[in-house]
């Protein structure tokens, strides 16, 4: 199974995950990555600057599979939190 890496980009700082997670596709790939952004932006988002930050998924060689901007995880956010009137 190939090992997927998740490196945090905010702007010129990268964030190395020195460990990956073997994942059986990309399309798995990116449903972690999307759940990893929501639960950081949930934790520490406001507080760390995260919005403008980016998530690099790279495959075992290094090179980039997919790149997950943070901003795009709110676009469905309201299903986490939704709001109550």
């Amino acid at each position: 199974m190939p090992r997927y890496f998740f490196n945090t980009r905010n702007g010129d700082e990268l964030i190395s995950d020195p460990e990956g997670e073997e994942l059986p596709n990309p399309d798995r790939a990116w449903e972690v990555a999307r759940a990893m952004i929501r639960e950081l932006l949930k934790t520490e988002g406001a507080e760390r600057g995260l919005f403008n930050a980016i998530l690099e998924v790279t495959d075992g060689k290094g090179e980039i599979v997919l790149e997950f901007p943070f901003a795009e995880a709110l676009l469905d956010m309201s299903e986490i939190a939704p709001t109550r009137h």
